[in-house]
């Protein structure tokens, strides 16, 4: 049976209790642990009672490391990949070792577990058979050019976004996306706080512009439809029928 080099193992997004047996299983057998943040990980490992060593694998660092981690890898070593929560790749740190491990012809294996937009997108009430994971948008260059080219997108929209940043967002959705646009927004999923709002982008934003908020935010938005009547374009929105 072919060695597996590198496991993707995700991580609870909130609960702790959200691991998989195998998960654990994994992580307590391979020789090292590469990690988002070695102190959030630590913390789940000690939960867990895993003693291994930990790694520090992040947007800083990973360009550096990755070819000496390869070369370990080659050697014989197993690694497991984690992220500070959800899985492993899914716009965090961890897709330049993926990639490079796989051109150097090395097993990889990604278990399944925890996606925060996952269960966002069940539970907005949108179309969840077709859509589009944008992920965090550009905070400046290409942040326009890209939600112009959403504007007439029919599938459902998932986007990731900060906490301090989430009202900007919403404000721009409005403008090019119109105000009735339909949208629902989780944040704290799986935590004690856990919150899911549902409506069109206004009365999202106005709901979240009048509170203080916290937590990792998945904001889940309708895709185009046919206009209907009384339904004000956006400022970007095509009148031509679709």
């Amino acid at each position: 049976m072919e060695h597996t080099s590198l496991y993707l193992v995700p991580t609870p997004i909130g609960n702790l209790g959200d691991i998989t047996l195998r998960a654990l299983e994994i992580l307590k057998s391979v020789d090292l642990i590469l990690a988002e943040d070695t102190r959030t990980s630590g913390f789940l490992l000690k939960h867990y009672s895993i003693d291994k060593p930990l790694k520090s694998f992040h947007n800083f660092n990973e360009h550096r490391t990755v070819s000496t981690l390869v070369e370990r890898m080659q050697q014989g070593e197993t690694f497991a990949l984690v992220s500070d929560a959800g899985t492993p790749g899914i716009s965090d740190p961890g897709f330049l070792i993926s990639r490079a491990a796989v051109q150097a012809g090395l097993k990889i294996e990604c278990l399944p577990g925890a996606t925060a937009f996952v269960p966002a997108l069940v539970k907005s009430g949108l179309p969840c058979d077709r859509f589009v994971f944008e992920g965090f948008l550009p905070v400046k260059k290409g942040r326009q050019t890209l939600l112009k080219s959403l504007v007439d997108e029919e599938r459902t929209l998932v986007f990731y976004e900060s906490p301090y940043r989430l009202t900007k967002t919403l404000e721009q959705f409005c403008e090019y996306f119109g105000d009735e646009r339909q949208a629902s927004v989780s944040r704290e999923l799986t935590k004690k706080f856990e919150e899911t709002f549902n409506g069109s982008l206004q009365q999202v934003l106005q709901h979240f512009s009048q509170k203080e908020v916290k937590g990792e935010i998945v904001l889940v938005v309708a895709g185009k439809s046919k206009q209907t009547a009384g339904e004000k374009p956006s400022k970007y929105h095509s009148e031509e029928e679709d």
